[in-house]
């Protein structure tokens, strides 16, 4: 068992087993218990797999996550198969590979990890008191449980820390769709880009209408671009200054950029926090904006120039 001590990190960053090991505690003892253990747990599977399975039916999980035969006899192979391996299987990177695939999976159909910690919380005491045949000495069975235990917690943290990760990649994945649709530059006339932006601005999502504005004005190479912020609930020293920075960005790709939807109250805001809007064109209306447009580009409706 030493060589398995000595395994480093990964590239990826997860933890290596010999950061988990030392973690969780685990000795070279433990493991040699576990696998002692393994010769009474292992020939009576099939006994905790009906045990297991008859807890789980009365959670109210069991209708959603198995709603036939054919899943429900799928998911009791490999729950057989996870204890095999729990017992039999050698402590290495596939060990540890395995566990967070696990992880990946409970992540995908989304079980709520209230039911998988009270799973193997029932699991633990099957295989520890249920299953278990007294042949051990007090002493051994006591240090076994505490073992068998150790190992159960290492699983549960890798499982866990795996379905984070990928909760907060797809809540991340999610936020920045909406981000995305949140920030729609459109060609509406030939040169002349229009953005509506409607809710509350942050640092963030001011980033976001940055980066979309400018890809857009470099995709098309538009000579103009409106901004309106008639929709915005919330215009502060923060948000004002940023919308400068968007229109200064613009001017610097050649496109002028004009500010519509200034309402007076708006106005009135932007004066008292006494932001210097310098050379930024603004507009009641988003019509007095793109006529403005149409002005400067030498435009006429139809495409025409």
């Amino acid at each position: 068992m030493s060589d398995q001590l000595a395994i480093v990190p990964d590239e990826t960053g997860v933890s290596s087993l010999a950061t988990l090991l030392e973690l969780y505690t685990i000795s070279e003892d433990d493991i040699r218990r576990i696998r002692s253990f393994g010769d009474i747990i292992v020939p009576q599977l099939d006994e905790f797999v009906r045990l297991f399975y008859e807890w789980l039916k009365k959670q109210p999980e069991f209708e959603e996550f198995f709603p036939d035969q054919e899943t429900l006899t799928y998911v009791q192979k490999m729950s057989r198969n996870y204890w095999e391996e729990f017992f039999r299987h050698e402590l290495n990177d596939d060990y540890i590979q395995k566990r967070h695939k696990v992880g990946e999976t409970h992540a995908r159909i989304g079980l709520p990890l209230t039911i998988y910690f009270a799973a193997m919380n029932f699991s633990l005491k099957v295989v520890t008191e249920e299953l278990y045949d007294d042949s051990l000495p007090l002493e051994d069975y006591v240090l076994a449980v505490r073992a068998v235990t150790k190992l159960v917690h290492l699983d549960t943290g890798m499982v866990v820390e795996t379905y984070t990760r990928m909760t907060q990649e797809a809540m991340t994945a999610q936020s920045r769709s909406l981000m995305e649709m949140s920030t729609p530059v459109t060609q509406i006339w030939e040169g002349v880009l229009f953005l509506p932006i409607v809710g509350i601005v942050d640092s963030r999502r001011a980033q976001e209408i940055m980066n979309a504005t400018l890809a857009k004005i470099s995709q098309s190479q538009s000579r103009a671009f409106i901004m309106d912020i008639s929709g915005v609930a919330v215009v502060d020293t923060a948000v004002a200054n940023y919308l400068i920075k968007v229109t200064k960005a613009t001017r610097l790709m050649g496109c002028e950029c004009t500010i519509s939807g200034v309402s007076p109250a708006i106005a009135q805001t932007i004066v008292e926090l006494g932001i210097d809007v310098g050379t930024v064109k603004t507009t009641a209306t988003m019509q007095d904006a793109l006529l403005d447009a149409f002005r400067r580009l030498n435009l006429k409706f139809g495409g025409g120039r």
